[in-house]
C-alpha cells in the first residue's frame, strides 16, 4: 500500500512550544516541506504564520506538495470573525487546505445554531476560493455519543448547504495533538474514535490526526476507509518505523 499519498506531514508546534526561534521553525518547515518533495508525500500541515513562505519554497522546486493550515487552533473558542480572517489570510498566502478547529466548547454547551453557522460561514468561504476544508472534532474531549453526533452534524449540514462535487472538498478530522488528557490517555485518533466518525460522516471524507505511529496503523486506519492522515511521524512511516509518542 503506498501510503504516502495520504499523508498530511505535520509541524504545529509555535516557537513558544519548541523553544526555537521564527527563523528556526520556518526552517523545521523548510525541512518538513523537503522530505514531502523528496518522498512524494501529499501535503504539509503548518501553522499560518509561515504558509506563504513555504508555498514559494514548493513552488520554486516545481512542487506538486499541498500547503495545509490550521484556523482557530488549537483551542476552537475564536470568534467566527476571528477564524474567517485568519483563513482569508491564509487563502491569500497560498494554503490550499485549512483545517479549522470547530468551537467543541459552543457544541457541548447545546448552542447548535452558533456551531451551525460558524461551519457555513467558513466552509463557504474555502470553497468559493477551490480550497479544501477540514473540521477537527477533537475526539478525546467528546464520548462516543457526542463524536456521533457531531459527526452526524456535520455530514447534515454540509449536504444541506453543499454540492456533491464539493462534499470531497470537506473533510471531518479527529484531533489537534495538543488536547490535554488526563492519565495519559490517547489524544489523537483512535481506531474505536475513527469508527465511529467513518460510520457517521455520510459522503464526508475522515481525516485520522495524531497518534497513528506505525505503517501497520495507518494502513490499518486506511483499510477501514480514512482518506487522509495527519502525522509528525510522516517519514519512519515511510521507513516501516515506528515514530516518536506525540502527533
Amino acid at each position: 500500500m503506498n501510503i504516502a499519498r495520504y499523508l498530511d506531514s505535520t509541524y504545529l508546534k509555535t516557537p513558544e512550544h519548541s523553544g526555537l526561534s521564527e527563523q528556526e521553525t520556518l526552517q523545521k518547515d523548510k525541512d518538513l516541506a523537503q522530505e514531502a518533495i523528496d518522498h512524494s508525500l501529499l501535503a504539509v500541515m503548518i501553522r499560518p504564520d509561515y504558509v506563504a513562505e513555504i508555498k514559494k519554497y514548493i513552488s520554486e522546486k516545481n512542487s506538486e506538495v499541498i500547503v495545509g493550515t490550521v484556523i482557530g487552533f488549537h483551542e476552537g473558542t475564536f470568534s467566527p470573525e476571528e477564524k474567517l480572517a485568519e483563513a482569508s489570510k491564509a487563502i491569500e498566502d497560498g494554503a490550499d487546505e485549512l483545517d479549522f478547529v470547530i468551537n467543541y466548547q459552543a457544541y457541548l454547551t447545546g448552542d447548535m445554531d452558533f456551531v451551525e453557522k460558524e461551519f457555513l460561514k467558513c466552509t463557504r468561504l474555502c470553497l468559493q476560493h477551490q480550497k479544501t476544508a477540514k473540521w477537527i472534532i477533537e475526539i478525546a474531549a467528546l464520548t462516543d455519543l457526542q463524536i456521533a453526533d457531531l459527526t452526524g452534524r456535520i455530514s447534515g449540514w454540509a449536504e444541506k448547504y453543499f454540492s456533491d462535487q464539493e462534499l470531497s472538498h470537506i473533510f471531518v478530522k479527529s484531533s489537534t495533538g495538543f488536547y490535554e488528557t488526563p492519565d495519559g490517555k490517547p489524544n489523537g485518533a483512535t481506531f474505536e474514535g475513527i469508527r465511529i466518525m467513518l460510520d457517521h460522516a455520510g459522503k464526508l471524507p475522515v481525516k485520522a490526526a495524531g497518534g497513528v505511529r506505525t505503517p501497520d496503523d495507518a494502513e490499518r486506519m486506511i483499510r477501514m476507509g480514512v482518506k487522509r492522515i495527519g502525522t509528525s511521524s510522516a517519514l519512519a512511516l515511510l521507513k516501516n518505523e515506528a515514530g516518536p509518542d506525540g502527533y
